[in-house]
């Protein structure tokens, strides 16, 4: 379900973005209209619906309008022409006093520099948004301390800033946007002034958080490895416009265009795709079916072996033609000689994450979800394809 609708939403710096806006329409591009004006198109006709509880990350290079884009969600910048809805309201349309509502009980931001007040202590910070709506001291005291538990800053509620590492005063300002329980947060390049290994650190804690919380959040970018890490639909824009909009793994696979396929070039697969891409469908017996069918099940689907799950898919080990063809002499159950020590991932293992396991055996590796049901296997060949950019091979067994 979308908690934001956005519309062609269009924004134009400039004396005249009436006119400005006319030239769009008739096709001028951003370049064009600023050297024949003066004027910059800062959005130009943005189009994406952000689903409740997911990270969407908008993300381009420095001028791609990311930055004027997210402002315009809550009118810190007025937009020029479009619809912002939320909860079939359009916020474009707002009025002064519903606006501040907005933003204090609806929308909370946190910026790139933690524009924390150095005179109050880390409570004194957190608890200011609620200062100013007026709620009850004993009540923002409450809902303050809470948000600092959850930002992992327990015990440091009566520091300073200056008392404080710069990942630490990060996670004050979160706490802040998250005080007053918005339903969406907005991150505007909120981990890029930190050194590297605390942002890595704080991108960890946001994917935490954001595991308990399930908040909508849009998250502001200029480092792709940061929105692959983080996303769970990335925006990417070019010159105010959205080239491509998709998951991280359809921004990879399926670039919109020759500018986003350049700006992915250089990522690492491994580190981005999970087991789930390259997953698929295996052939099963149950216990039950006995040896023979599971021999006639083999030849059928031309594979060697066959992985063995109870009536509810719950993995139980894995049999190969040998194995079965001796129960069938010997008169023994598929469970008396099947193999019970299969490999197995979770399907949001990453492929990186794979590469020793699947080095160490000559079995597929099983992707198991969290109730032990065998979703898919993996095939080297597989995991190969998708590393090369290619679509996975299909398969319909365990060859």
């Amino acid at each position: 379900m979308s908690i934001i609708e956005v519309r062609q939403l269009t924004k134009i710096f400039g004396p005249d973005p009436a006119r400005a806006g006319r030239l769009l329409n008739e096709g001028w591009s951003k370049e064009k209209i600023y050297k024949e004006t003066g004027m910059t198109v800062g959005v130009n006709k943005a189009e994406f619906s952000i689903r409740q509880g997911e990270i969407f990350v908008i993300m381009g290079l420095s001028g791609s309008g990311k930055s004027t884009l997210v402002r315009l969600l809550n009118r810190l910048i007025e937009p020029t022409s479009g619809q912002i809805l939320f909860g079939g309201a359009d916020i474009v349309r707002m009025n002064p006093e519903q606006l501040r509502q907005l933003r204090r009980k609806n929308i909370g931001m946190v910026f790139q520099k933690f524009a924390l007040f150095p005179h109050r202590t880390v409570l004194g910070n957190v608890e200011y948004g609620l200062e100013v709506q007026g709620v009850e001291r004993r009540k923002r005291k409450e809902l303050a301390m809470n948000a600092i538990r959850l930002v992992g800053l327990d015990g440091w509620a009566n520091s300073l800033p200056d008392q404080l590492s710069g990942g630490m005063q990060q996670r004050v300002g979160l706490a802040r946007g998250l005080a007053n329980d918005p339903d969406i947060l907005l991150m505007d390049e909120a981990f890029s002034a930190l050194d590297p290994l605390i942002r890595k650190d704080m991108q960890h804690e946001l994917l935490l958080l954001q595991s308990k919380m399930k908040k909508t959040i849009v998250f502001i970018t200029h480092d792709l490895d940061e929105a692959l890490r983080i996303g769970d639909r990335i925006a990417l824009m070019k010159d105010g416009s959205i080239v491509q909009i998709g998951t991280p793994e359809e921004i990879l696979i399926q670039p919109a265009d020759k500018y986003v396929e350049r700006f992915v070039e250089d990522v690492d697969l491994s580190k981005v795709l999970t087991a789930a891409h390259v997953m698929f469908q295996p052939q099963t017996v149950t216990p039950e079916r006995g040896p023979r069918v599971a021999l006639q099940l083999m030849r059928d689907n031309g594979v060697s072996s066959l992985y063995v799950t109870d009536t509810e898919k719950k993995l139980l080990g894995i049999i190969t033609a040998d194995q079965a063809a001796m129960a069938l002499r010997e008169k023994r159950t598929i469970q008396e000689v099947m193999q019970t020590d299969v490999p197995w991932v979770p399907p949001t293992a990453l492929l990186n994450e794979l590469f020793e396991m699947m080095a160490e055996t000559r079995l597929p590796v099983a992707v198991v979800d969290n109730r032990e049901k065998l979703i898919g296997i993996i095939l080297k060949g597989a995991v190969l394809s998708a590393l090369a950019g290619n679509p996975v091979p299909e398969a319909g067994g365990v060859s």
